[in-house]
């Protein structure tokens, strides 16, 4: 008879072996994920194998090969696991190889040489006896995992399946499916500490910061670290009104010459008037001072310099650094090669001196990867822990396939479907950016100072 305290009952399975992949960049709470789930799949028998360095060993197994232990991956077991579940870092490492990337529509997989890697990652699970592949990562990373759900789908009847289940992972928290990655909280505590040092040091010398943050496409961590750190002012990709948008040629820095698309057409870029954003930002300065506060910080997400036109692109970087960019196939642009707050900082300092004819000190400055293994905080441990145990539980127990591994409430586990979570048209995953006017983007304008319009 059960009581509370019983432990779990040994599920009646046909996994034998499951891999575990981290793909992407690091998070803070990665090694509570990758302990949790390996603990629970050791303790009931099943054999774990933490793939070393993401999908880098499975997308180059060629037929006949034997991945060796200790290079390609090691055995997860849970008696040598203790303690690592609140360590930094990343037990089993990571990498960016992406076997889904040749496949960019339906019809692709089709396509013997497009999915050429991911018949390579099936055919190494396969030799290693893998019943389950258990990624962690981004939203690429989730695309890529129904990708290859979607390619065993095409198999020939009686061919053996690798069941597929996903953990999701950003310390960007742009994530469709899950109200808050793990990592993310951590991640924001140590932008806040550094928000809180500027301020302090903001408020003694009478100066201003400008930072820009990591988040390509959404605010989130901006916003975090703002209301947590006490910053002057948020600012993401969400925040550009429509009226700033604009269009550019894309121009490549090596050459100079205009980039042109499959159907000979020059790629257009979306670029934003910065004017707009000078002139919000010295509105707050001049407001603030009128409160008696010469000093501040604002915070901005690093992807909108993406979309800075060209030559405020070229202001930001030396010589070297702006011929060596180089755009992908849409006009985008690396942004965390991007180091535009300086530039932003002049370009507000001369339009202060211009309004008040006074002069302002304004700092640029970039924080970035040293959050990405900060050790994690309780809760995040928590999180990544329950995200673990419901990998898991989610295959050993419940016997699914493609799903995603997430909670609700009070760290519940619910399993979306991918097929909730991807774009299958265009096989890209739906983005989850912070929604202007919503409550979480309304406290960050509710706390700071405010501007008349």
């Amino acid at each position: 008879m059960p009581t509370p305290l019983s432990s779990p009952t040994k599920p009646n399975t046909d996994l034998k072996r499951v891999a575990i992949l981290f793909s992407g960049g690091p998070a803070p709470a990665a090694n509570s994920v990758i302990a949790s789930a390996a603990m629970c799949f050791s303790r009931a028998g099943i054999e774990v194998l933490g793939m070393k360095n993401g999908y880098t060993h499975l997308v180059s197994y060629k037929p006949g090969q034997k991945l060796e232990e200790g290079k390609a991956f090691t055995i997860l077991d849970h008696k040598n696991l203790e303690g690592l579940r609140t360590a930094q870092g990343i037990m089993i490492g990571t990498a960016r190889a992406n076997p889904g990337k040749p496949l960019k529509k339906p019809e692709d997989f089709k396509n013997a040489e497009k999915t050429a890697q991911m018949q390579a990652v099936y055919d190494a699970l396969q030799s290693l006896g893998a019943g389950a592949l258990i990624s962690i990562g981004g939203d690429d990373t989730l695309t890529t995992a129904a990708k290859f759900k979607l390619f065993q789908d095409t198999l020939p009847k009686g061919k053996p399946r690798v069941r597929v289940v996903h953990l999701p992972k950003t310390i960007d928290n742009d994530y469709k499916g899950i109200d808050f990655t793990f990592g993310y909280f951590t991640a924001v505590e140590m932008l806040a500490v550094q928000t809180r040092n500027l301020r302090a040091d903001s408020q003694a010398a009478g100066a201003w910061f400008i930072c820009q943050l990591m988040g390509r496409a959404a605010g989130w961590l901006t916003y975090g670290a703002a209301i947590g750190g006490e910053a002057s002012l948020a600012i993401g990709m969400e925040d550009i009104d429509q009226s700033w948008w604009g269009t550019e040629p894309t121009v490549e820095p090596a050459t100079g010459e205009q980039m042109k698309g499959e159907d000979g057409k020059v790629v257009m870029r979306k670029i934003f008037d910065v004017r707009k954003l000078v002139d919000r930002i010295t509105s707050l300065i001049i407001a603030r001072e009128a409160e008696g506060k010469g000093y501040g910080v604002v915070l901005m997400a690093e992807g909108l310099a993406e979309f800075l036109p060209l030559d405020e692109i070229h202001k930001t970087l030396s010589e070297d650094e702006y011929h060596s960019l180089k755009p992908d196939s849409f006009g985008h642009f690396p942004v965390s090669q991007l180091k535009y707050s300086g530039r932003l900082g002049r370009l507000v300092s001369a339009e202060y001196k211009k309004r008040t004819g006074k002069e302002k000190k304004v700092n640029g400055l970039q924080f970035g990867y040293e959050v990405r293994c900060h050790t994690p905080t309780a809760f995040d441990v928590v999180l990544g822990s329950q995200l673990g145990v419901g990998a898991y539980r989610a295959l050993a127990e419940k016997g699914m396939d493609g799903v995603m591994v997430s909670v609700s409430g009070q760290l519940g586990l619910v399993f979306p479907k991918f097929e909730e979570l991807i774009n299958f048209d265009i096989l890209r995953a739906h983005p989850r950016p912070i929604e202007p006017g919503e409550d979480f983007h309304q406290l960050a304008r509710y706390l700071e100072t405010w501007v008349s319009e």
